[in-house]
């Protein structure tokens, strides 16, 4: 059985006429040794899935914006030491100072844009633009930690990014990585997004499947930096291939892309400049993930074997990561050490968490009643009510589905990954006046209780 038909065999399951699928390219030693697209583009005009299909990368896009801040870094035209107040002075005063570094390398503290908007009540298929999202970034009233203390993804950090890139070079961002990126490597069929209403030629649509059937995942985003960039995998080989020969950036600005982030501890962490350079089974890789709505993605590179794979999916339950290891486990038939598989997650937020229900009865419905009443967030502007409901104690938003509340000992949780954990405050008197919510990317969050 040869290499090829191997993969066709791992795809097959996905190669059907009424279902969303997958493409891949595999490099090697300098050039596409396979690519092959399986399943539908788009169900509704039984448009098949090629090499040239259109996709959204999702968070495969951060190492283009890594590639923008390493390369005006190597011009002189930005610092990565400098304040990122400097070119966004709009920025709010934490009383700490954030640099671009710590933006490149997620240790900025800053909030994740994805939960905080949810927790405010906006859903994923809203029309959510760039400008929403630095609004969002404005308001926010402290950070999840001190910025260089821990690394935490934040999609944020790099939407700001973006932003400094059209103001230092007084370029719209599609208009600077087409004319520094794109054209100059030919990809051709490869755009920013900075409107979600534009039109993309050969575009795939995103899916997800319920109850059996399959459902449009209406992706309304426009998050420059972070996500919002549209490519093939014929495209992305030439990107691929753009570190091997470096027609593109140069030897310093490649080699900066790859450069780890660093805690205050002096603890190194994986992530570089838009993707992680790590370890997978005792080889060194550079990777990154992506996901939005149905779109899922991935792009892994050996760094010293010359090979590298390209993953795009229309089909929000796909696994490109796990494909891509999968192919990567089939081409080198021995690793240095199998065992090693331990890296920095760039992985997108795991959205449910198994809690158990029947923990609220450690406290009486006297003690629930007494959490009851209105909390507001002015950093975004949102209301939640918590309320004692069949004995169980429940939050409401007018735009979310009912959380339910368990008691740990200690504060609440529930199941809902943007609302993991309550922490009840009271004042000196022993009134509550207010909750702290923690969660997966979002900390210390204040919400002041209206009346008590």
């Amino acid at each position: 059985m040869t290499f090829e038909s191997k993969i066709d065999a791992l795809f097959d399951v996905h190669n059907e006429q009424d279902q969303p699928g997958v493409v891949l390219a595999i490099i090697r030693n300098g050039g596409v040794i396979y690519q092959q697209g399986y399943g539908m583009a788009d169900l509704e005009h039984e448009t098949q899935i090629t090499p040239s299909t259109v996709f959204d990368i999702a968070s495969v896009s951060k190492q283009f914006t890594g590639f923008a801040i390493a390369k005006l870094t190597f011009d002189g035209i930005i610092s990565l030491d400098d304040n990122v107040c400097k070119y966004l002075p709009e920025m709010p005063d934490f009383g700490d100072k954030i640099t671009v570094r710590h933006l490149v390398h997620h240790t900025s503290g800053l909030r994740d844009w994805v939960q905080s908007m949810v927790v405010a009540g906006v859903r994923m298929d809203d029309v959510i633009s760039f400008q929403h999202i630095l609004k969002m970034v404005k308001h926010q009233q402290s950070l999840n930690f001190k910025p260089g203390q821990m690394y935490l993804y934040s999609n944020t950090s790099y939407n700001l990014l973006a932003e400094i890139v059209q103001r230092v070079t007084n370029q719209l961002f599609s208009d600077w990585t087409a004319s520094n990126i794109f054209r100059p490597l030919e990809m051709s069929n490869t755009y920013v997004c900075d409107n979600h209403e534009m039109i993309v030629k050969n575009r795939a649509s995103s899916y997800y499947k319920h109850e059996g059937r399959f459902y449009n995942a209406v992706d309304n985003l426009t998050a420059l930096g972070s996500s919002s960039l549209y490519s093939t995998v014929e495209d992305l080989t030439k990107w691929v291939l753009n570190f091997d020969d470096k027609q593109v950036g140069g030897d310093q600005v490649i080699e900066l892309m790859h450069q780890k982030g660093k805690l205050n501890s002096g603890e190194q962490i994986d992530y570089a400049f838009g993707q992680r350079v790590g370890m997978y089974k005792g080889l060194r890789i550079a990777d990154h993930s992506g996901s939005w709505r149905g779109f899922r993605s991935h792009l892994i590179r050996f760094l010293d074997r010359m090979f590298s794979v390209v993953i795009l999916s229309n089909y929000a339950s796909s696994d490109p990561t796990s494909w891509a290891n999968e192919i990567a486990d089939l081409h080198f038939v021995d690793f240095p050490d199998p065992a090693d598989m331990n890296h920095t997650s760039n992985q997108e937020i795991q959205t449910k968490k198994l809690v158990h229900s029947d923990a609220s009865s450690n406290l009486t419905l006297e003690q629930l009643k007494k959490f009851e009443g209105d909390y507001y967030s002015q950093e975004l502007d949102t209301t939640y009510s918590i309320l004692v409901h069949e004995g169980q104690l429940i939050a409401q938003h007018i735009r979310n589905n009912d959380i339910l509340l368990v008691y740990d000992g200690v504060g609440f949780t529930s199941d809902e990954w943007f609302f993991s954990h309550i922490y009840f405050k009271r004042n000196h008197y022993g009134k509550i006046v207010g909750f702290v919510l923690d969660g997966e990317r979002v900390k210390n969050l204040y919400f002041t209780k209206k009346s008590f």
